[in-house]
């Protein structure tokens, strides 16, 4: 197989908010796939590492269900609901996409799914049986044979809604049964006959809306979980009423028997549902039950008798029956302590029990893992973690040892790698959350290693530095001498800052990448300063590569509110405004001398700063208009979303919604000339959609050619080289390198590409001759992707 020009390698994201977007494949390795916005992200969590992304929805995933298989092999298929009012039922081969069939007909969001592969007779093909409740009050019942479905039928709840549903087979013969959980308070139970589900009967006992349903087979019964916001769990034993006639004339109390008749093959059976047990435990909301999942032992069924439930208390609790009694007990209790969340959506077993994973209110995963030598022992373990919101802004270290992002989520995150001394592959982790904060985050940028800036939908700049005890962690987890990082650091470090969980202001320190819990409250880094001067929402935010000067800039749609700051690093004042622009100035960027300051805007122009240095040089320069576009002299006819200046500094490059990037120059710092003209030099690259992001990469590709990422709105990224050809007009200066594929792609808008600073470094695989370099992309669809790409093939 040929290596790929272009790889994604790490991917942070987290679960969409949502009961259901989650689900853990049984059988030996299985994969747990989850909805992230418009994807199904597969996810390994013994490697720790993102498998790939099913991409085929248009809106956000609300539910999604792996199809079991009847062998205990893992499960190749699975199926997935969306807000676009379609159903995904996807085909996994190798871990890659290999078959999506798209299933239309609801008329609303689709937020529960489940799928069973019908038992047949061993010369009739397979079918699969898929159900789906949408906010159309409907259920639909799909067949799925090959590519083709069909809808087999709808059921209709009138006013109300199912909000949960199970299908399962009845015991001893292989009818389809199915059940609904209802905002009615009752579990409705349906029986295929005919090809038609019909109702049997209803159980009622919950008190308020039920959340969820599962089915699960012990020897001849069938036992039939319950969840529901009256914080209860009930749990249903459907079994064979025995035909045999003489009644027992005991006093002996009996529970009350539901019971229905079925007919199959002509023999009519009558099926009886008692209440077996309520479990009460919980003192909220119970979102979510799961059943462990059956496996083969020696070849035999084994169906563990553990249930697992999670709920807005806070915590998860495992239920097993009492060896000696047969009273169900909880077993373990597991849980969130401390930090502002709001408990559990969604909770999952691996394929064997020993680790359950949890869903949290603010979309992050906690993973729990069974001890080995003590089984009453649960110890939390490192699992996938990101934004659950779009992501707004990114940027690498200046060493390019780590990235920062910041999202409309609310919070700033700090993503490394892991080098483990024992293992060759490294994986990317958070491994801390410098910022928590009550405004979405709109920007930030890096003032030095451990210090940045960010911006969010406030006036008011923040500076955060990053405490002693992050330092010690960043080096412990990244595998670096902490003398040789804190040598290159000027100045005093702080100690820490927490929010304490019951006022203990603990400060750890992490061998390994934290946990969600800590990340919560123990990776903070303090706030140094504010900085105020902007009348509107903090909108861009750059600093110099000198990191002596930071220009910031806001919402605007007056002259005068669109005015650049430029703030001193060292001392926090105004230095100076820059006021050309009359509305939103969209980003902005040092030229890499820093003599110039390049600015787009939301105008459609964009203008060129010369910095006039001071004398004495001690003092802060100043910088003055050079070259801007205006109405006449612009090339751009939509918003200019992105800027970017070439690693030599003599041409900058402008991406806009117009689906058109432009290189302009050259720029000449020497010359002293009060206002120039700087007019296009390159023929205007038409990238096929909007231009959201540019970045150029800071080395030249073999044949000395400027390397450009290009991030467009559908969330594809494309990468092109240029050079300038001097023929008038250009032609032909333009070449398409490479793009990302549909998985590699993000979902929506991309809002920023980072190349990471290579300082004469590449990444050099051994025997392979490969040069990578590497960029980071982030976007709408609340995910940031490391991707690297070999040089020799651009």
């Amino acid at each position: 197989m040929v290596a790929p020009m272009l790889e994604t390698s790490h991917v942070f994201c987290c679960p969409n908010r949502v009961r259901g977007a989650l689900s853990w494949s049984p059988g030996p390795g299985g994969l747990l796939a989850f909805g992230t916005s418009c994807s199904v992200v597969l996810y390994d969590p013994q490697k720790r590492v993102v498998v790939t992304n099913l991409n085929g929805h248009a809106a956000r995933v609300n539910c999604l269900q792996w199809i079991c298989k009847q062998d205990g092999s893992p499960s190749t298929e699975l199926v997935s609901g969306g807000s676009d009012n379609q159903v995904i039922h996807w085909e996994i081969e190798n871990n890659q996409l290999l078959k999506a069939v798209h299933i239309y007909g609801h008329e609303g969001p689709v937020y529960a799914v489940h799928a069973v592969y019908q038992r047949r007779a061993p010369d009739v093909a397979s079918q699969t049986l898929i159900v789906s409740a949408a906010s159309d009050s409907t259920v639909r019942i799909w067949s799925k044979q090959g590519s083709e479905v069909t809808c087999l039928q709808t059921l209709n709840f009138g006013n109300g809604f199912a909000l949960t549903l199970c299908l399962s087979f009845l015991p001893n013969i292989d009818v389809p049964v199915l059940a609904c959980g209802d905002d009615d308070c009752k579990i409705h139970l349906f029986v295929q006959q005919n090809n038609q589900f019909q109702k049997m009967l209803f159980l009622s006992g919950h008190e308020d809306w039920i959340r969820g349903v599962e089915w699960a087979a012990f020897g001849r019964d069938l036992f039939l979980a319950s969840c529901s916001q009256d914080c209860l769990i009930r749990m249903w034993r459907l079994y064979v009423k025995s035909t045999s006639l003489e009644t027992q004339e005991d006093d002996n109390i009996k529970l009350k028997e539901n019971t229905f008749t079925v007919e199959n093959e002509s023999i009519k059976i009558t099926f009886a549902v008692t209440l077996e047990t309520v479990l009460a435990g919980h003192e909220n909301w119970v979102n979510a039950v799961h059943w462990q999942p059956s496996f083969y032992k020696d070849g035999i069924l084994q169906q563990p008798m553990r249930l697992l439930s999670a709920s807005m208390d806070k915590t998860m609790i495992l239920w097993a029956p009492d060896e000696e009694s047969g009273v169900w007990l909880e077993q373990v209790r597991v849980g969130e302590v401390g930090g502002n969340t709001l408990g559990f959506y969604d909770c999952q077993f691996n394929e064997d029990g020993s680790m359950i994973i949890a869903h949290a209110f603010h979309g992050a995963l906690h993973l729990w893992k069974q001890n080995a030598t003590n089984p009453k022992e649960w110890t939390p373990e490192i699992v996938i973690s990101g934004h659950f919101d779009g992501v707004q802004d990114l940027t690498w270290d200046p060493e390019g040892e780590f990235i920062i992002t910041v999202g409309t989520d609310q919070t700033t995150r700090l993503f490394a790698p892991w080098k483990r001394k024992d293992q060759s592959q490294v994986t990317w982790h958070e491994i801390a959350r410098p910022q928590i904060h009550g405004y979405d985050l709109k920007c930030l940028a890096m003032i030095n290693r451990f210090q940045f800036v960010s911006g969010a939908d406030e006036k008011v700049l923040r500076v955060f530095s990053a405490p002693r005890n992050f330092v010690e962690n960043f080096c412990a987890i990244t595998g670096q001498s902490l003398n040789h990082v804190l040598c290159n650091q000027d100045g005093d470090l702080p100690e820490g800052a927490t929010v304490p969980a019951l006022g203990l202001s603990n400060k750890a320190v992490f061998q390994e990448p934290p946990t969600e819990d800590h990340l919560l409250q123990n990776t903070l880094w303090p706030e140094v300063q504010k900085l105020y001067g902007h009348g509107y929402e903090i909108f861009c935010v750059a600093c110099s590569n000198s990191k002596t000067l930071l220009a910031s800039a806001c919402k605007a749609a007056k002259k005068e509110h669109a005015a650049i700051i430029l703030w001193n690093t060292a001392s926090w004042k105004q230095v100076q405004n820059l006021i050309f622009h009359s509305l939103t100035v969209t980003q902005m960027a040092f030229s890499p001398d820093d003599k110039f300051l390049l600015a787009v805007s939301r105008d459609r122009t964009w203008s060129l700063w010369k910095r006039q240095d001071t004398i004495p040089p001690e003092l802060d320069p100043i910088f003055s208009l050079f070259a801007f576009t205006n109405k006449v002299t612009a090339v751009h006819s939509r918003i200019i979303w992105s800027c970017d200046w070439s690693p030599d500094g003599k041409y900058f490059f402008t991406g806009s919604r117009d689906r058109k990037v432009v290189v302009w120059g050259e720029c000449d710092s020497s010359d002293d000339a009060i206002e120039h003209s700087i007019g296009p030099c390159s023929s205007v690259l038409d990238v096929g959609g909007a231009v959201t992001a540019v970045s150029v990469c800071p080395v030249l590709n073999l044949s000395q050619r400027y390397v450009v990422a290009v991030g467009l709105e559908c969330g594809k990224i494309c990468l092109y080289s240029w050079k300038k050809t001097d023929q008038v007009p250009e032609i032909n200066d333009w070449i398409r390198c490479v793009e990302t594929s549909q998985s590699q792609s993000h979902t929506l808008a991309i809002k920023k590409l980072c190349w990471k600073n290579c300082n004469g470094k590449t990444e050099q695989n051994e025997g392979e001759g490969a040069e990578w370099l590497q960029f980071a992309s982030c976007g709408e669809d609340h995910t940031v992707k490391i991707h690297r790409v070999d040089r020799c093939a651009l």
